[in-house]
């Protein structure tokens, strides 16, 4: 049984079809949903306005990832607790699940070229490996 569930949505398809599965899954275990959402900032930022910008700008956009989040869990009458944050997205959420003793982690699967999947890997197949958690891979 889950007491701590955590959602990591990016606002793309993925990410919100996760959440739905997410939501339904907290539902059935009465546990507490949080969602993560973590803005990648510039590996090189040329000054500290970059990054205040950058941030900025994410605040702005995650906005509308915020409320739509929001709308489909009142749907379902399920308290949602957000979350924003800036950084790495795989190391972001492994640190989240960490601090806030989650006990299952579901992420959307954004499918690359096998290339791609090659040299960079997959955000959910690393979370899969590095997660201290179980986690559930949403297509």
């Amino acid at each position: 049984m889950f007491k701590e569930i955590l959602v990591a949505n990016d606002g793309s398809d993925g990410g919100f079809k996760a959440l739905a599965f997410a939501i339904d899954l907290a539902k059935h275990h009465q546990a507490r949903l949080h969602m993560l959402s973590v803005e990648e900032l510039p590996d090189f930022p040329a000054s500290i306005d970059e990054v205040v910008e950058e941030k900025d700008e994410a605040d702005h956009r995650f906005q509308l990832v915020v409320a739509r989040a929001r709308s489909l869990a009142e749907l379902k009458q399920l308290p949602l607790e957000v979350h924003l944050a800036a950084g790495h997205p795989v190391r972001t959420i492994v640190d989240f699940v960490k601090e806030h003793a989650i006990d299952h982690l579901v992420v959307g699967f954004m499918g690359h070229s096998a290339l791609y999947e090659r040299i960079i890997g997959g955000t959910a197949e690393r979370l899969v490996r590095l997660a201290p958690c179980s986690v559930t891979v949403v297509k």
